[in-house]
């Protein structure tokens, strides 16, 4: 899968998890909508990246998007202990930041292993 398909896969999914948790939690917290806007931008990176002209920038806009997601989620795992003794005191927004923290990891992992790719191919084209 290209990374443009990937991103707006990312995206994608993002999205939904912020909406389903969102109306899930009977809508009272817009926080719970940080997903769909992380996906949004991501997505939309995606989108741009389908330029082969913009495509570096736009993939590297959509890593650094799901970089900040990823850190912003780090308050989340901390509080794993406190979800799985029962004791959360929001143990929707653990489990949301936790699969959000997930998928953006995924997310940069995969992105910085294609760019490390496309660096070793271009240096080898310039190298024959």
């Amino acid at each position: 899968m290209s990374m443009p398909s990937l991103a707006l896969l990312v995206g994608g999914v993002l999205v939904a998890l912020g909406l389903g948790t969102y109306v899930g939690t009977g809508a009272h917290s817009p926080t719970a909508l940080i997903p769909a806007a992380l996906g949004a931008l991501i997505g939309l990176a995606g989108l741009v990246a389908r330029n082969p002209r913009l495509r570096m920038h736009a993939m590297h806009v959509a890593v650094l998007v799901a970089l900040l997601g990823a850190l912003g989620c780090i308050p989340g795992l901390l509080r794993l202990p406190a979800l799985l003794g029962g004791t959360a005191e929001r143990p929707v927004a653990v489990v949301a930041q936790l699969v959000t923290f997930v998928i953006c990891l995924a997310f940069v992992v995969s992105a910085v292993r294609s760019f490390i790719e496309a660096r070793r191919t271009r240096a080898s084209a310039g190298e024959g």
